[in-house]
């Protein structure tokens, strides 16, 4: 991995972290937060092993930090990994040049595709440590699936303009292949007349080399 594009990774998963603890709102089982962002700007701008590699480690660092490492630690990091395999696989499939449409269209799907792997992680999280209710893990998906499409659509909106000016930092242009340079040509001394390389004599003023 390139340096420029290892530290943009290391970058976007210190914003990870940051947003995730200064902004986000938890109330009871439902979170709203920004901290999505750069995971989706990483794997816009990389590809799915980047957008996945952002989202798991910045979901662990921000786990420990929030809740210390767990029997089920691995279980909350999972969501945030599946966001930027899902908007990385797509990018790349459209050779990382999204339209509006379809930047919007994999923002909403990956944070539908989120809230159901976040509500299954619930789910098995509240089985094994048992705090288990039909309310407290189904009761607030509705809300958490509007405010997951207000955010992405949000997100799907600004991201082109992130990315555009990351592009021309980050991305290093392709180098071009080196140009063929053509041998000079040979022409008589006398009247200019082009002659080949090994000629003895001019074709046209007859004079000899």
């Amino acid at each position: 991995m390139k340096p420029k594009r290892l530290v943009t990774n290391a970058m976007l998963i210190a914003m990870y972290v940051v947003l995730s603890l200064v902004a986000t709102i938890n109330a009871g089982n439902m979170k709203f937060t920004l901290d999505s962002l750069p995971i989706i700007v990483g794997a816009a701008l990389f590809g799915p092993v980047d957008g996945m590699l952002i989202g798991l480690c910045g979901s662990f660092i921000n786990q420990l930090i929030t809740w210390g490492l767990t029997p089920t630690t691995v279980l909350w990091i999972i969501p945030a990994g599946v966001r930027g395999l899902l908007i990385g696989l797509y990018a790349k499939h459209h050779n990382f040049d999204m339209s509006f449409k379809q930047t919007q269209f994999i923002t909403i799907s990956s944070a539908l595709a989120v809230t159901a792997v976040n509500t299954l992680m619930m789910f098995i999280d509240s089985k094994i440590y048992g705090y288990y209710s039909v309310a407290y893990v189904f009761g607030g998906i509705v809300p958490r699936i509007i405010a997951g499409i207000i955010v992405a659509f949000v997100f799907g909106a600004v991201l082109p303009h992130i990315i555009k000016p990351l592009k021309r930092i980050v991305i290093e242009p392709k180098k071009q292949p080196a140009k063929r340079e053509e041998p000079a040509e040979i022409r008589c001394p006398y009247c200019k007349a082009p002659i080949s390389k090994d000629a003895e004599k001019c074709e046209y003023c007859g004079t000899e080399f």
